[in-house]
């Protein structure tokens, strides 16, 4: 296994853009229709003086770091904003080292500059995400690697210092083992109020060759794997389920999640929302595929109170509650086996709990798993080195639904649209003037961005995003 690489960040450069939903997005207590993405441009140098730009990419959503009623869209974006603006800050300041090194010393100043703002951890984890990432993606670029070669050879510096639960656990073994696969099967998420049936669809045909409703995304994509949002309220999570089971029982197989967006107000009102769906005949082969429910309980109480009841009925993740470095440590001890992987909680943080999941299920219980799961990733550089980050970690099936809310790389000028499918031919598709997130049977294709040198994007591709953003920029001013 080869040295670390050192480096240090010696520039920056922050963008965005908006993007407007084709349909609106509801989870939890929200629906979304528009949202801001934002970008960064990160310059790392290594000690011989040689540079390389490496890239990040995040969407804004509303109502999900943090779901305060009393916050506006507006202040959210303004949140997740500064939390990046604090960590460019420190990764500018910061002395070289390892790529990991730089994180291990940033995120617990990250964490107490966001806490004296008062920004909870999944937004301080935001801004430090994107520069974990920008790094990463940077070093990989001085040495010509794919992110996966570079993981492997562990170019980065991967430890257990940040994690002392896995002092003796064997990194370098762990890290030579990974074997990303050249494909991830979609997990297509049906949100509370999607239309399932094109009878369903009240507003006036969209006509843009994407899919409308849960039949047309059958039809068009042949999806296997499906995330179903709950809203808490038993009785009507049985009508809601019993309705998407009508169209998803068509398919000779499939296998589905549930994701309660921290509605649920305790225990008891899961287990009998469990309860309520096996006595229903209507839901038999749905309680048959359903693997796990993600992040039923409010991240306030989530890692305090007991799961241990409903865990013996179906396997429990957390989400929302994945604040913290040793969140999954703590959702362990309440009876939660799972934690989902979203590169906006962190790229270092989904490695490391993957390797308490191989450590912990070496255990008499066993049982522990990780998810791929989505934001409304947008399509180039945030939903590439999403994608690669699930495929090292091992993960077959992901959530995906940006291409679904989204229609393509919204706002791409013609010559980035083109850049992004010429080098990623086998992710995207031109279609009606703009690249679309290609699927064929269920899978969505990652050979190209395993090949690319970089945290999974082209680096014409990435270039060509910046070049639009920084004219639009001067155009706007």
């Amino acid at each position: 296994m080869a040295a670390p690489h050192i480096l240090r960040a010696v520039d920056a450069e922050v963008l965005e853009r908006g993007v407007t939903m084709r349909m609106p997005f509801r989870f939890g207590a929200a629906t979304v229709t528009e949202a801001r993405q934002i970008f960064l441009r990160l310059t790392v140098e290594d000690h011989t003086g040689r540079t390389a730009n490496g890239y990040a990419a995040e969407l804004m959503v509303p109502k999900w770091f943090d779901k305060n009623p009393a916050l506006s869209n507006t202040d959210n974006e303004r949140q997740l904003r500064r939390s990046l603006e604090i960590a460019v800050s420190l990764a500018l300041a910061a002395k070289a080292a390892s790529a990991f090194s730089i994180h291990a010393e940033l995120e617990p100043q990250q964490h107490q500059n966001a806490a004296e703002e008062g920004l909870n951890g999944l937004i301080a984890s935001f801004g430090l995400a994107l520069v974990d990432r920008a790094i990463l993606d940077g070093l990989c670029r001085l040495t010509a690697l794919p992110v996966a070669d570079a993981v492997r050879q562990n170019l980065s510096g991967i430890d257990t210092s940040t994690t002392p639960d896995l002092d003796g656990f064997d990194v370098g073994f762990f890290l030579r083992d990974l074997s990303p696969k050249p494909t991830i099967m979609l997990r297509h998420t049906v949100g509370y109020i999607d239309a399932l049936t094109r009878g369903e669809i009240k507003t006036p045909p969209r006509n843009d060759g994407l899919p409308e409703c849960l039949e047309d995304e059958i039809r068009a994509y042949r999806p296997r794997y499906f995330k179903l949002k709950v809203s808490g309220r038993p009785q009507d999570d049985v009508e809601r389920l019993s309705a998407i089971a009508s169209v998803l029982d068509t398919l000779p197989d499939y296998q589905a999640t549930l994701d309660g967006n921290e509605q649920f107000e305790n225990e008891d009102a899961l287990i009998d929302l469990i309860d309520r769906i096996e006595a229903s005949p209507s839901l038999t082969r749905l309680r048959h595929s359903l693997l796990f429910v993600e992040q039923p309980f409010a991240r306030a109480s989530a890692l305090s109170v007991p799961v241990s009841k409903v865990a013996r009925r179906i396997s429990v993740e957390i989400d929302e509650s994945d604040g913290t470095k040793d969140a999954f440590l703590e959702a362990k001890k309440q009876g939660y086996r799972g934690v989902s992987s979203k590169s906006c909680k962190g790229f270092y943080r989904s490695i490391l709990n993957r390797m308490r999941v191989d450590a912990w299920n070496e255990e008499k219980d066993g049982g522990y798993f990780m998810s791929a799961e989505d934001l409304t990733t947008q399509a180039g550089i945030a939903l590439q080195q999403d994608l690669a980050l699930a495929s090292i970690i091992g993960l077959t099936h992901i959530e995906r639904n940006g291409h679904h809310y989204v229609d393509g790389m919204q706002g791409a000028s013609p010559e980035e649209g083109r850049a992004w499918v010429s080098a990623h031919s086998d992710l995207y598709h031109e279609e009606k003037g703009r690249p679309r997130l290609q699927i064929r049977n269920g899978e969505i294709s990652l050979e190209t961005t395993l090949r690319a040198p970089g945290l999974g994007i082209n680096d014409a591709a990435a270039l060509a995003t910046f070049k639009t953003l920084q004219e639009k920029r001067e155009d706007a001013a």
